[in-house]
C-alpha cells in the first residue's frame, strides 16, 4: 500500500501494477501476477490525503485495502490469477492465427509500476537470526522498469526493523525520477506510521 501511495503522489494517477507471486504449490510452478490496484487500495490512497477524513477512517480504509490485497495474493498463489491465463490464451491465439482485439488491448497495457519482494535468505531460521547476527543483513539487488515511463521497485524485509527498497527508472523519461520516488516511498511509510503513532515526528 505504501508503494501505491507513493506512486500516486509521484505520478498523479493510478497505473497498472505488477507484483510477483510464487506458484510453488504446483509442480514446475514459477510465478503469477498479483494486481495490487483495487477499488480498496485506491480508496485508501485517496483517503490518505483527504483532509476531511479522520485517522480512524483512513486506518479502516487501509485495513480493507490490505485485506483485499491478501485475498488477491492468495488467489494468485493458488492458480486463480488472470495473467498467466491471459498469456496462454495469447499463445493459443497466435498458434491458431486468430486475431483477438481483447487480448491485444489487455496485453498492450504498460506495467508502469513493477514490484517484487526479494527473499532475504534461503538459510534455516537459526542460521540467519538478524537480531544476533546483524552483519548478515544484505540489501540485495533490484531490477529495471518494465515500461519506459515506469519504475522497477524491489523490496526486502530484513527482520523486524529493516526494509530495503531498490528503485529504478530510465533517465530518458521526463516523468520518472528514482531519487524522487525513493523519497516518496519514505514519506508514504512515515505517513502510514503516523496513523498509528500520534507521536511520530516527520524527519
Amino acid at each position: 500500500m505504501a508503494l501505491q501511495l507513493a506512486y500516486f503522489r509521484d505520478a498523479g494517477r493510478f497505473s497498472l501494477t505488477y507484483e510477483a507471486s510464487m506458484t510453488r504449490l504446483f509442480r514446475d510452478g514459477r510465478t503469477e501476477t498479483v494486481r495490487p490496484v483495487s477499488l480498496e487500495s485506491c480508496a485508501f490512497v485517496k483517503g490518505m490525503d483527504d483532509k476531511e477524513k479522520s485517522k480512524e477512517e483512513v486506518i479502516d480504509l487501509l485495513k480493507k485495502a490490505c485485506d483485499k490485497h491478501v485475498v488477491c495474493y492468495k488467489d494468485a498463489m493458488q492458480g486463480k490469477g488472470v495473467d498467466r491465463h491471459l498469456f496462454c490464451l495469447y499463445v493459443v491465439s497466435r498458434y491458431l492465427e486468430v486475431d483477438s482485439p481483447f487480448l491485444e488491448k489487455v496485453l498492450s497495457e504498460p506495467w508502469r509500476l513493477s514490484t517484487s519482494q526479494t527473499p532475504h535468505t534461503q538459510l534455516p531460521n537459526d542460521k540467519w537470526d538478524l537480531q544476533n547476527h546483524p552483519d548478515r543483513i544484505c540489501a540485495g539487488g533490484g531490477f529495471g522498469p518494465v515500461a519506459d515511463d515506469g519504475y522497477g521497485i524491489s523490496y526486502i524485509i530484513a527482520g523486524e526493523d529493516t526494509i530495503f527498497f531498490h528503485c529504478s527508472s530510465k533517465h530518458s523519461s521526463p516523468e520518472t525520477d528514482s531519487v524522487r520516488m525513493r523519497k516518496g516511498i519514505a514519506r508514504a511509510l512515515r505517513d502510514m506510521q503516523a496513523l498509528f503513532d500520534s507521536k511520530t515526528k516527520q524527519q
